[in-house]
């Protein structure tokens, strides 16, 4: 199943781009560090130049259980709705607070002041005295920051100056004006709502007296009592109590008129004893014990004696004196029972005509309650108003006498220690931040502009050419071929090797003795690379010579140490020294040079004659390697001619600086002449760079290997 690469393209395209972003920032850090210190610096004195503000704060606490003119007698005390917080935030930023504070501070005696109101006077000369008052007015607001902090009753007052002293004394000065205002505003407004309120009260006292006179007039012509809500009377406390009394008479009236019926009835029926006072009257009892006893004995007589037994006749005589006796209780209990019963009639009878008479008292009292229980809610309602309004000039007499604010101060302005601006520690961060966003702008305009060649991908994708080898540049040395014996490891020695690799093969099975080293324009380290690649070779064992073929400009004898010959290639061209005469040995082993005696300037094509040729047949007979130090191409016919000699050309490019059209000129032109041309060589890379080796890949990671960067 295939397997789509495109998030592994997309990664290493990411990763190339983080590469030349390290890459350059690797290359130009010294630029970024510099911009970076100089901003900085430049911040920093712009730093102490400004001159320090520093911020009083107050913060004062609205409170509004100290206001006794909002309190309710009935409720608790309402909270301040944020539109009333918000309007206590205006009036501190009022002028006529402003001029309170001048005044108490005596501030238009301060040089800041004056020079306020010196510039003031330059526009407008007729300036009065309260004027220029508000001339400092409108400094002072324009310093002045009123907020409310969040969502509370908190107010804060800050005051900006350059001094720390003024800072505080205005913002507590602020403050304190403010809250003697609010004591004065309501003292006097207290005063003026107390001096109305007691005319009303004394008009309310009057109008209660007034209705109160009323109310005892009718209550003395009618006996009725008033009350708040209700009308009383004489009558009505005596028609409750004797409605109780009749009722409870009543009820024993008809008792006692049933048990005298019942006893009459039992009489008549021959049935005394069923009367309950009857058998309960001790009378009674006492003699039906007696007759029990006697008849207990006539019992016993009649069974022992006879009829006419004396005793027996007296016992009989004795029980008849009791039932006669006891008829005669039974009559006198009965008698009573009548008694009672119509004296319990008459007293109910006697009750119940008081009642009747109560309630024609009350029916004619009734109209009378209608009119007094009405002036008696009109005496209330008077009354109630005489109250709130006595509770009401009380509140404002103490508010009129009172010195407490609606508000308090919580923190008071201390002298600040350090200023709100400028803040050294944030003004370094922030000239260190700009610094090094413009020491990056730099950069980027710096890479953009450049439009040399700087990556592989330069060579190998846009120019369709092999990049050979990446040498690095070598700083503060004018012979750096000389590290290939002082410093062998270094980075530009190995670069040098990995060039000679890749030209003769790892195997050396790349047969080319004639190698030419070439360039697209001047100025490209050609001929430092030409000569530090025939040491190479020679380091290598191979018998090696460079010859300078840039005869116009001759710079390969600045790069030996031995003096300038005293005849050169141009001299055995010509016929006026022999070869070997020319060849000079270098202090490098298996190394020789044929160079130039002095620049030489001609029209005549030197390299296009047989002997030349013959030049060449001769060195290649002697040496295994020949480096032809060629001029540049562009402008110049010499380099063609000798390239198209060559076994292999050797383009070299100086990195970052060779345009690219010029190296495609250059290319275009080898291949025109079927010049052998085998790669591109880059001269003088930063070792930082991404591009540095012949490898996409090398890196800071390679430190390790290298002798030092060089």
């Amino acid at each position: 199943m295939a397997v789509s690469s495109l998030p592994d393209v997309y990664e290493a395209r990411l990763g190339d781009v983080v590469r030349a972003v390290r890459d350059v920032l690797r290359r130009r850090y010294l630029v970024l560090v510099t911009i970076a210190l100089i901003v900085m610096l430049i911040g920093v004195n712009l730093t102490y130049l400004i001159a320090p503000r520093y911020y009083g704060t107050v913060l004062i606490q609205i409170d509004p259980s100290q206001d006794p003119l909002s309190k309710s007698r009935n409720g608790p005390q309402a909270d301040l709705a944020s539109e009333a917080i918000e309007t206590r935030v205006t009036a501190l930023q009022s002028l006529d607070l402003a001029r309170a504070v001048i005044t108490r501070l005596q501030l238009m005696r301060d040089p800041q002041a004056r020079a306020e109101v010196a510039r003031a006077l330059a526009h407008n000369s007729a300036l009065s005295a309260d004027q220029q008052i508000d001339v400092v007015a409108n400094w002072l607001e324009k310093h002045l920051t009123i907020a409310r902090e969040k969502m509370t009753y908190v107010i804060s007052i800050r005051y900006s100056s350059t001094s720390p002293e003024m800072a505080a004394r205005v913002a507590n000065e602020f403050a304190a004006a403010y809250l003697d205002g609010m004591v004065n505003n309501t003292t006097g407004t207290a005063s003026k709502q107390s001096v109305f309120f007691q005319n009303q009260l004394n008009q309310l006292a009057s109008d209660a007296q007034a209705a109160d006179a009323q109310v005892a007039a009718v209550e003395a012509r009618t006996g009725l009592i008033a009350k708040s809500d209700t009308v009383g009377s004489i009558t009505d406390q005596q028609i409750g109590p004797l409605s109780v009394t009749m009722a409870t008479t009543q009820s024993v009236a008809a008792q006692a008129q049933a048990r005298a019926a019942s006893a009459r009835r039992s009489v008549a029926g021959g049935k005394p004893d069923t009367i309950a006072d009857v058998r309960e009257s001790r009378t009674v009892i006492d003699l039906k014990t007696q007759r029990m006893v006697l008849m207990q004995s006539l019992a016993d007589m009649e069974q022992r004696y006879g009829e006419a037994y004396p005793d027996l006749i007296k016992v009989r005589e004795q029980i008849a004196q009791i039932d006669q006796q006891l008829a005669i209780e039974g009559k006198r209990v009965i008698a009573s029972l009548d008694s009672e019963a119509g004296a319990a009639q008459a007293q109910a009878a006697s009750l119940h005509s008081a009642m009747e008479s109560l309630r024609s008292r009350k029916a004619a009292e009734i109209e009378a309650s209608v009119t007094l229980q009405s002036l008696q809610r009109d005496a209330d309602s008077k009354h109630a108003a005489y109250d709130r309004m006595a509770a009401a000039t009380m509140d404002t007499r103490q508010a009129s006498q009172s010195s407490f604010a609606q508000a308090q101060i919580i923190d008071a302005a201390r002298v600040p220690d350090a200023p709100y601006f400028p803040r050294w520690s944030a003004m370094i961060a922030l000239s260190l931040i700009a610094g090094t966003v413009l020491g990056l702008v730099v950069i980027a305009a710096q890479e953009v502009m450049v439009s040399g060649l700087t990556s592989v991908q330069n060579i190998e994708g846009d120019l369709g050419q092999r990049l050979i080898a990446a040498i690095p540049l070598v700083k503060n040395t004018a012979r750096p071929a000389d590290l290939l014996v002082s410093r062998p490891t270094s980075q530009y020695a190995e670069a040098l090797r990995n060039a000679r690799a890749t030209i003769l093969g790892v195997k050396g099975d790349n047969p080319y003795k004639i190698i030419a080293v070439t360039s697209a324009l001047p100025n490209e380290g050609k001929t430092t690379t030409a000569y530090a690649m025939a040491r190479t070779m020679a380091i290598n064992g191979a018998r090696t010579i460079i010859l300078d073929t840039d005869v116009r400009s001759a710079r390969l004898n600045r790069l030996i140490a031995a003096a300038p010959p005293a005849a050169g290639l141009v001299e055995v061209l010509s016929g006026a020294a022999t070869l070997d005469g020319a060849i000079r040995s270098t202090d490098q082993a298996r190394l020789d040079v044929l160079g130039v005696s002095r620049p030489h300037f001609t029209s005549e094509n030197l390299f296009g004659s047989d002997r030349f040729h013959g030049v060449l047949d001769e060195l290649a007979r002697r040496y295994d390697t020949i480096i032809l130090d060629l001029p540049p191409l562009i402008g110049l016919a010499d380099g063609r001619f000798l390239a198209a000699l060559a076994d292999a050309v050797v383009l070299i490019v100086k990195w970052k600086a060779t345009p690219q059209a010029a190296v495609r000129a250059a290319i275009s032109g080898l291949q025109s002449d079927h010049a052998n041309l085998i790669g591109v060589v880059y001269s003088m890379v930063e070792p930082m760079a991404h591009a540095y080796g012949s490898s996409a890949y090398n890196s800071a990671a390679y430190a390790k290997y290298y002798e030092g960067r060089a």
